[in-house]
This record gives C-alpha cells, sequence and structure tokens, in this order.
C-alpha cells in the first residue's frame, strides 16, 4: 500500500453472488481490515506480513483467536530469503520487495531508507485448509504478479480477488494491470471493477471467477 488506497469494499462483488467465508490478506500490515472481514461473515482470515515490526504490531492489534492464522514472510515465486527496500514514513506501508520508481517522484517524503532480509516463499507451499478461504486481498507494493505465480493451486479455491494495480513503474519490474490480465483472465477470472489514480499510476483492482 503506497499512502492507503486499497479499495476493499465487498460490495462491489454483490452482482456476481460470491459467499465470501475466508480471507488470505497478503501485505495484510496491522491487519486494519480485520473488523471489516469479521463484519462480513469471514470468521476464517490468514493475515501474512513480512515485516517483523508490522508483523509484531499485527499480533498486538488482531484477537486470539483460532479463526485467525499469521504468517511473517513474503510471498512470491520463490522460496528462500529476500532483501526488502523499507520505508518509515508512511509506516512501512509503501516498503516493497522491489525498488521504488515514481513513487519516489509522487512522494518525495518518503525515503526507503533501509533494507530487511525476511523470508519468502509460495502461497502454494504453505499448509492450510484452502477450501475455507475464497478470497485474496493482495496488497504487495508492485510485487501481485510474482504472488500470483507462485499461487496457482490456491487460486482454485477463489472466487474473488481484491488486489492493487500499477500502469507505470511505480516501482521497478512490477508486474502491469495488462499483466495481471493476461495471468488471470485464461484461468476464469473477470475483471468486476477497476479504479485507477491517473497521477499516480496506481489503484485497485477486483476479479471474480466467472
Amino acid at each position: 500500500m503506497a499512502i492507503s488506497y486499497t479499495y476493499w469494499n465487498p460490495n462491489l462483488i454483490a452482482d456476481y453472488n460470491i459467499a465470501m467465508r475466508g480471507i488470505i490478506h497478503i501485505g495484510a500490515h496491522y491487519g486494519q481490515e480485520y473488523a471489516d472481514y469479521i463484519k462480513y461473515g469471514m470468521r476464517d482470515i490468514i493475515f501474512i506480513e513480512p515485516l517483523i515490526a508490522n508483523y509484531t504490531k499485527l499480533l498486538e492489534l488482531t484477537p486470539k483467536d483460532a479463526g485467525i492464522k499469521t504468517f511473517n514472510m513474503a510471498l512470491g515465486n520463490t522460496t528462500g530469503t529476500i532483501d526488502m527496500f523499507v520505508e518509515t514514513a508512511n509506516s512501512g506501508m509503501s516498503s516493497s520487495i522491489l525498488e521504488p520508481g515514481t513513487h519516489l517522484e509522487t512522494y518525495p517524503f518518503i525515503t526507503f531508507d533501509t533494507k530487511e532480509t525476511v523470508k519468502i516463499d509460495k502461497l502454494d507451499n504453505i499448509e492450510f485448509d484452502r477450501s475455507l478461504y475464497n478470497v485474496l486481498n493482495i496488497d504487495v507494493q508492485g510485487y501481485e504478479l510474482e504472488v500470483l505465480k507462485g499461487s496457482e493451486d490456491t487460486l482454485k479455491y477463489i472466487d474473488a480477488i481484491f488486489t492493487e494495480i500499477n500502469v507505470g513503474e511505480v516501482y521497478k519490474g512490477c508486474g502491469k494491470l495488462e499483466d495481471l490480465d493476461a495471468f488471470l483472465i485464461p484461468r476464469g477470472y473477470k475483471r468486476a471493477f477497476t479504479n485507477i489514480y491517473d497521477k499516480i499510476l496506481y489503484g485497485d483492482a477486483i476479479y471474480v471467477k466467472q
């Protein structure tokens, strides 16, 4: 998330008759959406957050509940460790595996002063009952396509994907909107909602399984 623009609005998929059972939130930060997830009837929630400071806060702010699982890692299409570009001016929400691009021009007050080595794995490698989760929320600052590539098996269970999108080099080498379309549409998804902030070259999209 660059400046808290992630568009979490389940009403936008009301026309598709998707009964949301459980959600996997990738790039969870502090788990700010937890109350909304409960409001919309989802009791099975997975929060995945790579940065240790954010993850520690996430554990403090979310209740101890059998329906909540948390993982301190990054997700992508590889396994091992990887360095992240870390900022603090935006509470770490703009931090990314990818080097910042136009983000530096759009938000000059956000500087990426440090790096943090984090564990990275594929979503498909994490053990959990996938039948409990049919919604993804992806907030990974340009790394969305790599996350999806590592989630092929999990996507078989996913009916709706809420994700940030990029239409420019907000982060260097980031997957663009057309790349997500090219990956998801052949796998049975339709882009049901798109919101692009033209001046900052990113926005949000919702994909639903047809």
